[in-house]
């Protein structure tokens, strides 16, 4: 009979073996998806000029029917048009209205080019700086993404800005130029001015996300959102890799982006329960073509698609039955090796999968310290941020409530909804509505969308310290997910930026919309929704968003959530993994205590024996179906103790107090 020794060597050696299978088979994934991908861009790719030469095609009717219809969801669904006008000083509908009126005195002869429609639409919408708030362009545009074959990424030097290429399309190539090659000068604008300029028109909600805007767009524009670059080609002056002064012409290229993960316009839960900056998720579709194809290979191409079995991007990475929504590893850092896990997207269809994939993935990193990562994230479906909150914490969450403005339109949405007969149950927010005309409330009552039994069905699952890291492109879904953080004092945020994108609402489209109108039959003889031409769309922030507990009742909107450190990314950072942020993250849990609660409980005829191993804590609580049951004091040793008369399929809580302040929970059922 082996020895443990020769045991532990056997299976010391099995792991090796196995890790090096895992990373040859990474790698072999990696190389065939470049091919792949490189093949399909290139084979759907086309010039931005060939490409317009196919768009064209609205007549002066469909035009019209878009500027009406665009007035009809700003004037009467529009729940931030209030703060934006006061905010930002715009009025949208009144420019719509002009729009309308002079575009009475065109005909098909004299009206103007559709390519300056399109961009004053898309101006309009811009205007009010909401991200959720949006002209979909018509085909060909929808479904289509413009970019160039490399990103350029901001790092700091002390005070200064530098801008990096950090990736290039597979294949390409130019003198001195791939990743640590600094840009300097845009089309002759220095860059940092260029990024500024753009970012003016993709306007985010405060600074940090107009300039994160104005950079990723530069090389990145998702056609059905943004209006095509004006230039055929773009000049970028930059410093090549050997420091040598460089200047390159780069064409605009067209190609078809990997397809979104629901249809937003069906009448479904998924679609009405969205909090998504759909800018942000086209481009993080087009980045995985571009940039990160093996992903999509393992996904089939179907964007946050979950996979049959487990599967790794990176040989470092927990395999993950997700590889488009997580990646989870362990890094180790100056300040010791720590769980970073990464969560690109919460735009799935599937919130308690999302939710229970988490707990699966975090269970498998280190115990006493996280770094959940959301920068970059756009957000996605409210159900699967709120319910992920409630395994950091041992204390109940709050949902974040929401609320409608109080128009005619939007009562009627929710009084022929209001008793949740096609599965959007809009009943909570009918009542305010209908007394709104009396009582003069500009809003309705706030009310949660996501349900608080969901937001607390599993409970703590990961007892350690957390640290959140943020950025300005953090919106909508993620925007809720920081917050309802930062609300319940999960643990502390880190942000490469000052504030999130501040994106605080639930959005729905005007397919949407027009369906709640037609469903259940009968279908409203007078709905205002009319059927938009060539596939164009809307979509408006419907219900705001307001956060709990300290600031209960602030809107996310325009006002984020700003982080209790900043750290600015470094050179290191864009091109060796992001070691001195992972830094940073790691100094920070270093301060945070650190507390262990592990409970196991076996059942036998009706005596329940618990044990409970605890670091950190000196009291434990035990409770049966929410009935307390024992308090105990606990030390550095494993307490053992007998509960009578208990059943299979009850619950067992257990609740740890650090002078008497709760600090970890536990439930299992028996």
């Amino acid at each position: 009979m082996p020895t443990k020794k020769t045991a532990a060597k056997k299976s010391t050696a099995k792991k090796a073996v196995t890790k090096k299978t895992t990373t040859k088979k990474v790698a072999a994934r990696k190389v065939a998806a470049k091919k792949v991908a490189a093949k399909t861009a290139a084979a759907g790719a086309t010039s931005l000029p060939a490409f317009l030469a196919t768009a064209g095609n609205l007549n002066l009717n469909q035009r019209r029917l878009l500027v009406e219809q665009a007035i009809v969801l700003l004037e009467q669904n529009y729940v931030h048009l209030p703060l934006k006008a006061a905010m930002h000083s715009v009025n949208p509908v009144q420019r719509l209205r002009v729009m309308r009126a002079r575009m009475e005195r065109q005909t098909s002869q004299t009206m103007e080019a559709e390519w300056l429609f399109h961009r004053q639409m898309s101006n309009i919408f811009h205007s009010v700086r909401d991200l959720h708030t949006n002209y979909l362009l018509p085909a060909p545009f929808a479904g289509k993404v413009a970019y160039l074959p490399f990103m350029i990424e901001k790092c700091f030097e002390g005070n200064t800005e530098r801008y990096l290429i950090t990736k290039m399309v597979a294949g390409y190539t130019a003198p001195q130029f791939g990743p640590g090659a600094e840009v300097t000068h845009w089309n002759g604008t220095p860059i940092a001015r260029a990024v500024a300029l753009n970012g003016a028109q993709f306007a985010g909600s405060n600074e940090a996300a107009n300039l994160a805007r104005g950079l990723e767009s530069l090389t990145l524009r998702p056609l059905v959102i943004q209006a095509p670059p004006d230039e055929d080609w773009v000049t970028v002056s930059y410093l090549g890799l050997d420091g040598s002064s460089k200047e390159l012409r780069e064409q605009w290229q067209v190609t078809n982006n990997p397809p979104p993960m629901a249809d937003l316009d069906a009448i479904n839960a998924s679609s009405a329960l969205m909090g998504l900056d759909l800018d942000s998720d086209e481009k993080a579709r087009a980045k995985k073509l571009l940039y990160v194809p093996e992903v999509l290979l393992l996904e089939k191409q179907m964007s946050a698609a979950a996979v049959a079995q487990p599967a790794a991007v990176d040989s470092a990475d927990i395999p993950t039955t997700m590889p488009g929504v997580f990646r989870a590893r362990e890094v180790a850092t100056a300040h010791g090796s720590y769980g970073h896990l990464r969560i690109f997207t919460f735009s799935v269809d599937d919130p308690v999968g999302f939710r229970d994939e988490f707990v699966r993935l975090v269970a498998e990193l280190p115990q006493h310290g996280l770094i959940v990562d959301v920068r970059d994230n756009g957000g996605g479906h409210i159900y699967a941020s709120e319910f992920t909150l409630q395994t950091m914490t041992p204390g109940p969450i709050t949902p974040e409530p929401v609320q409608f403005i109080s128009t005619a339109l939007n009562l009627r949405i929710c009084k022929r909804h209001k008793a949740n007969p096609v599965g959007i149950d809009l009943g909570p927010w009918f009542d305010s509505l209908d007394m709104a005309t009396e009582t003069g409330a500009v809003f309705s009552s706030a009310r949660p969308i996501t349900p608080v039994e969901g937001a607390n069905e599993v409970g703590q699952t990961y007892h350690g310290p957390v640290v959140l890291i943020t950025d300005a492109r953090c919106y909508s879904a993620t925007d809720i997910f920081a917050a309802g953080f930062a609300d319940h004092h999960i643990g502390k945020i880190l942000g490469v930026d000052d504030n999130t994108g501040a994106g605080g609402a639930n959005v729905w489209t005007h397919g949407l919309l027009a369906a709640l109108l037609q469903q259940p039959a009968p279908v409203d003889a007078s709905t205002p929704y009319k059927p938009l031409p060539n596939g164009a769309n809307m979509r408006v922030s419907i219900r705001r968003t307001l956060r709990v507990g300290d600031l209960s009742g602030t809107p996310v909107e325009d006002l984020g959530v700003r982080p209790d450190a900043i750290h600015r990314l470094t050179r290191d950072d864009l091109l060796a993994d992001n070691v001195d942020l992972l830094d940073a993250a790691a100094k920070i849990l270093t301060t945070m205590p650190v507390r262990r609660l592990a409970v196991t409980a076996t059942l036998s005829g009706t005596t329940a024996t618990v044990e409970v191993v605890a670091d950190g804590i000196d009291r434990v609580d035990l409770s049966i179906d929410g009935r307390p049951v024992t308090s105990e004091d606990i030390g550095p040793d494993p307490i053992t103790i007998d509960l009578a008369n208990v059943t299979a399929g009850q619950t067992l809580r257990a609740d740890a107090y650090t002078t008497n302040t709760l600090t970890a929970s536990h439930r299992q059922t028996l």
